[in-house]
């Protein structure tokens, strides 16, 4: 279908949409409308090289989508999103109002450090009257300290109560001089009884072949970017749950975790490129 014109969406003031933007890119990736035509222009390009990308990210929402029902179901009703890019196609506020009714309340904090993110995300939320119960943070998630402390994440969160806490797709921004063991433990002692960790992480995993370079290629071009990419094994990942009971089934394959539907068979082959899971805190 021809893309038209004036089909683009309300840009937020101060917002240059004349670069592409990487929430905005994921956010093509995923469906959403919060992109412009340079954004989808650097997706394509993308997508030529690892056709794996929006396939990739796609399943990615999908298991955030499930980790919020799973959440909900269990009786959490406090979510805090780190590094969460633009909150649109599906993300957990959309997910929150579509699984409650409305006697029953939630509140969801969103975390991202990127201006364009954020400005987007404010929008968003304004626009869909959703600001008295989910809000976004401009900080860090690599800051423990400014996330937790920030006054939007405080007014939102009772940190006394049940938290589900997710590090969707983001970690593998996070490099080793960062010490991303120390990060994910500071939100884990915040945490009470009961809370929620939920982490997606890319990896190699058990690829091979053109799929296998391709993703190899993928992280070279953001290696030469503010945001490069590491990669980690499942071995690397799950000593970030911190010992916690790991949910049924583990740590898995995105699409493995607790699936809702069948994979085709270019999905199937993205299978392999991310691990996650979801612990509970006792």
């Amino acid at each position: 279908m021809t893309e038209k014109p004036d089909a683009a969406p309300k840009a937020p003031e101060g917002v240059d949409v004349e670069k592409p933007s990487a929430a905005r890119v994921y956010d093509w990736y995923l469906g959403g409308t919060q992109n412009w035509a340079v954004d989808r222009e650097f997706g394509r390009k993308v997508e030529k090289m690892w056709s794996l990308a929006r396939p990739g990210a796609k399943q990615n929402r999908e298991f955030m989508n499930r980790v919020v029902r799973a959440a909900l179901d269990a009786g959490i009703r406090q979510f805090l999103d780190l590094g969460s890019g633009v909150p649109t196609a599906g993300n957990v506020h959309e997910v929150v109002e579509a699984a409650l009714g409305d006697d029953d309340q939630a509140t969801v904090v969103y975390v991202d450090y990127e201006p364009v993110a954020v400005a987007h995300a404010t929008l968003i939320l304004e626009d869909e009257a959703a600001t008295d119960w989910a809000g976004i943070v401009q900080a860090d998630m690599r800051d423990p300290r400014a996330v937790l402390n920030d006054p939007r994440t405080r007014e939102l969160i009772d940190f006394d109560k049940p938290v589900c806490v997710m590090l969707m797709a983001v970690l593998h921004f996070v490099g080793p001089d960062d010490d991303p063991d120390a990060i994910v433990r500071a939100y884990r002692d915040k945490l009470v009884s009961g809370s929620w960790l939920a982490i997606s992480q890319m990896s190699e995993g058990d690829g091979s072949g053109p799929a296998l370079e391709g993703l190899r290629w993928f992280v070279e071009q953001y290696r030469k970017t503010s945001n490069p990419v590491w990669l980690r094994d499942r071995e690397e990942i799950e000593p970030f749950f911190g010992g916690w009971p790991l949910l049924e089934p583990g740590i898995t394959h995105l699409p493995d975790w607790r699936p809702e539907r069948e994979l085709n068979a270019v999905e199937a082959e993205a299978r392999p490129f991310a691990w996650c899971g979801v612990a509970r805190k006792p």
